[in-house]
């Protein structure tokens, strides 16, 4: 995975990870992952041993971003604005601070029209 064009929301890397071919179009870049997708990614409670190796290999291959005060003050704001939940406004708010789309198949995030979000 090579570039930095999107951020990855944890439904992304879950079709990934299950070799959903709806990914194939973005795989030749490397994904921008929120410290939150991170967390639900590996969060599963009966998440396997091989399923927790696999996704760390590929959480690998992602720049995972952490939380920033500039990302937690866009989440407070999308928050105020729209109801969403705490998670799904800072994985929004990072797409949106680092201006770049949201990858996701999740159409709640259809709502955030001031930024990019594709769906899949």
């Amino acid at each position: 995975m090579s570039g930095l064009n999107f951020v990855a929301d944890a439904n992304f890397l879950i079709n990934v990870h299950e070799g959903n071919p709806i990914t194939e179009p973005f795989l030749d870049a490397t994904p921008i992952v929120s410290v939150i997708s991170e967390i639900e990614l590996l969060g599963w409670k009966n998440l396997s041993p091989n399923d927790k190796k696999k996704l760390n290999a590929l959480l690998n291959d992602c720049i995972i971003m952490q939380l920033t005060p500039e990302i937690k003050d866009i989440a407070i704001a999308l928050k105020q604005q729209f109801a969403i939940k705490t998670p799904d406004a800072i994985i929004a708010a990072t797409a949106k601070f680092l201006q770049l789309p949201l990858v996701t198949s999740d159409k709640g995030f259809r709502k955030f029209t001031d930024m990019q979000i594709i769906l899949i």
